[in-house]
């Protein structure tokens, strides 16, 4: 398979399953078992794209939220994503130093992590299933979506959108506001991590020797099936549960388990 060919798919991959709630590690994983593992800094870098497609739909939330600041209601908003962001920072880079923060060299761990997360998604749909929720955001919600992202970064597998979209709408939040406010902290969060590792990565002499053509294929396919996914899913989910991404992941993990096994 020529190289840009299989960038192009990987772009694909990390672009329509970074957002919803399947986890792109393990597709990746998979992708990886087919084409050729690729290394870890070309995953992170499409994942900066897929990010970065994110802030033309947000342009105009972000804006408003920054023009009106002052505004109690627009810097309540800021702050408790701010506070989410900084958990979530502070505690990857403990986690990376510690050792927890790692891709697995095997499919078991992303497989199981998949197959759970698909029966606890029922389990809170069929929890919440009469209760709408309300669209204002705690701080309580704020902070377990930051905690949820980093459960999601120690169990690959989990889906950092799934695990923050789910515990919001435990919490409580309706669930538009629920996914609003993932992809916007998700957004924030794989841009800045994305950048420290990638700096990390030029520093330490590891990116080289990778075509141009399979960096521009692959962040772009990723970033522009980010943007359709992300679009869709925000009208998707003013009217459907994450019932069939749930049935989706147990399907998955079974089958992952069974292919590890």
């Amino acid at each position: 398979m020529p190289s840009w060919l299989s960038a192009l798919i990987s772009g694909l991959i990390e672009g329509l399953t970074e957002f919803i709630p399947v986890s792109s590690t393990g597709h990746l994983l998979i992708a990886d078992r087919w084409m050729g593992a690729r290394p870890e800094w070309f995953t992170i870098f499409i994942q900066v794209g897929a990010a970065l497609a994110l802030l033309p739909i947000f342009w105009t939330k972000l804006t408003g939220l920054l023009m009106s600041w002052k505004e109690p209601a627009s810097r309540d908003y800021l702050t408790k994503l701010v506070t989410a962001f900084f958990i979530t920072g502070v505690g990857g880079v403990a986690l990376e130093k510690s050792g927890l923060q790692q891709l697995p060299e095997t499919v078991g761990p992303v497989a199981w992590a998949t197959l759970i997360g698909g029966f606890v998604i029922l389990g809170i749909e069929a929890w919440r299933k009469y209760h709408p929720g309300s669209p204002n955001l705690t701080w309580t919600i704020a902070i377990a979506c930051g905690l949820a992202q980093l459960l999601a970064a120690i169990y690959p597998g989990t889906s950092r959108s799934g695990a923050t979209i789910m515990i919001a709408l435990a919490l409580g939040l309706a669930r538009p506001a629920a996914a609003e406010f993932s992809f916007i902290l998700g957004m924030i969060t794989l841009t800045a991590a994305g950048g420290y590792k990638l700096l990390g990565a030029w520093r330490d002499g590891e990116i080289g020797n990778t075509a141009v053509l399979d960096l521009v294929v692959g962040f772009l396919a990723a970033a522009v099936s980010a943007f359709i996914v992300v679009k869709w899913l925000l009208r998707f989910v003013q009217s459907h549960t994450f019932n069939g991404f749930a049935v989706y992941r147990i399907i998955l993990g079974a089958a992952l388990i069974v292919w590890f096994l």
